[in-house]
């Protein structure tokens, strides 16, 4: 077996059973990140002296028949936007090259009280707002499944760790798809939590579109993380007072009512892709669920003009600010960056915005009221150049079916595969739910993850060029 494929919860049943060390499995991705960084190059930074210390405390645990924390031992790399006390907080920017955090993301906080064995930090694009991920500072990271084109974006570098073996477990963050676009391209799983469902920083624990959450190779593994990172937390005034348990558990979907909306009102979906989601839907249909074909009056024009507003007043003047009132500075900004501000400056008015969020809600929440999720493909397209360059924020945002689901943030939603495209890059559907209403998208994803099969395979995931895969065993 190759450990670096292993999923958390199996790692935790082997852990419990004394088959596998915790040691043991960290050395297996240690190894393993040896060999695919050089290609992939998804990680910023290691820390692996203080990994294999709490490998070995967790170790310790086991062995003394200690109760077992939630996460304990399982190896897990955070994204690079989430600071923590002490230790460089770079964005990817080359302004920001060399800044040293001085808070700690809760979720960071809750991730080590639980016993993860964090050993690294993976990659974004500049100052997370892209959905491909390369910088000046770091360079360019690679879809292991075709080193050509991109993992997505922002949480691009949690995508590839993953599919790569380089990690178990991987942290994101979503603002316009970062989870879930990422999840797609790299063939894992990642779910964008409601707003207010885990708690953040200022000033984005105050947005509405933006969450962070967790990202795994399985259903249950997603599920494991969502509930340590998930619940109230002193410093975040938006933060759900009631928590919300999930699971990977497979239930029966009989009587589960799917809405199936393939272009959600006329996104331009590549033939591979709405085939895949079709799949998904038959998939679903076998096991038991009622599904229909629905229509929503949305698609990218509508997406955008409700969308921009938001973007103008919160991550506009966010980039404005990098700026410090000196337009020489914007030269080290990546083109995308510039181009993002650009677009959200021009944006019409806040209030405005505000309104038509609302009016855009409503024929999603009429809908919802006779079904139980919606089922829609997670992008348009099957794949970026790894270093497409992002400037065209009109193509780019044209085919990311992620961002009606920030407009509309209380929504909980799944990523997980769909199949694999013709160039070789998995394609992927999003389970959305009603607000707040997260059990229900992990009890819809758990059914299909057991009905395709796909996934959860040994033989899903890629073969890296130049990388020997039973390097690590």
């Amino acid at each position: 077996m190759d450990l670096f494929r292993i999923t958390a919860t199996r790692a935790a049943e082997m852990f419990r059973r004394r088959e596998l060390s915790p040691i043991d499995l960290l050395e297996a991705v240690i190894a393993r990140t040896a060999v695919t960084e050089p290609v992939i190059n998804a990680v910023t930074e290691q820390w692996l002296d203080e990994a294999r210390a709490a490998a070995v405390v967790s170790q310790e645990r086991i062995a003394a028949g200690e109760p077992l924390r939630p996460l304990e031992g399982i190896p897990l790399m955070l994204k690079e936007e989430q600071p923590i006390t002490g230790h460089l907080q770079e964005e990817g920017c080359l302004l920001e090259q060399g800044h040293v955090a001085t808070e700690t993301h809760p979720i960071v906080d809750r991730i080590i009280d639980a016993g993860a064995v964090v050993h690294g930090r993976t990659t974004t694009p500049e100052y997370c707002c892209a959905p491909v991920t390369h910088t000046k500072l770091w360079g360019v990271t690679r879809n292991p499944w075709n080193t050509d084109l991109a993992p997505g974006g922002s949480s691009g570098g949690a995508g590839a760790v993953l599919a790569a073996g380089s990690t178990v477990l991987a942290t994101g963050s979503d603002i316009g798809g970062s989870i879930r676009i990422p999840s797609s391209f790299c063939g894992v799983v990642g779910f964008k939590p409601p707003f207010g469902r885990v708690p953040g920083l200022a000033p984005f624990n105050s947005d509405t579109y933006c969450a962070d959450g967790p990202m795994g190779r399985s259903v249950a593994d997603v599920a494991l993380l969502q509930d340590v990172i998930s619940g109230p937390w002193v410093g975040d005034a938006a933060s759900l007072r009631d928590s919300a348990h999930v699971a990977g558990v497979v239930r029966s979907l009989e009587g589960v009512r799917v809405a199936l909306c393939p272009d959600l009102g006329g996104y331009d979906v590549d033939p591979a892709v709405e085939a895949n989601t079709r799949a998904v839907a038959a998939a679903l249909k076998d096991a038991g669920a009622v599904v229909e074909q629905v229509d929503l009056p949305w698609g990218p024009q509508r997406v955008l003009d409700t969308a921009w507003p938001h973007f103008g007043a919160i991550m506009g003047p966010f980039i404005e600010e990098v700026l410090h009132g000196d337009p020489t500075r914007a030269d080290q900004l990546m083109p995308y960056t510039r181009a993002f501000a650009a677009a959200a400056s021009s944006a019409g008015d806040h209030v405005q915005g505000l309104v038509a969020e609302s009016a855009f809600y409503r024929p999603f929440a009429e809908l919802m009221t006779d079904h139980d999720v919606l089922l829609c493909p997670t992008i348009a397209t099957t794949g970026f150049a790894a270093d497409e360059p992002g400037t065209d924020t009109r193509a780019v945002f044209d085919k990311l079916m992620t961002l009606p689901f920030n407009v509309i943030g209380r929504v909980p939603v799944l990523a997980v595969p769909s199949g694999i495209a013709p160039n070789g890059v998995p394609t992927g559907v999003q389970i959305v739910g009603r607000t707040y209403d997260d059990a229900t998208v992990f009890g819809v994803g758990a059914a299909l993850e057991q009905e395709l099969g796909l996934w959860t395979d040994p033989s899903w995931w890629p073969t890296i060029a130049g990388v020997t895969d039973g390097a690590a065993r």
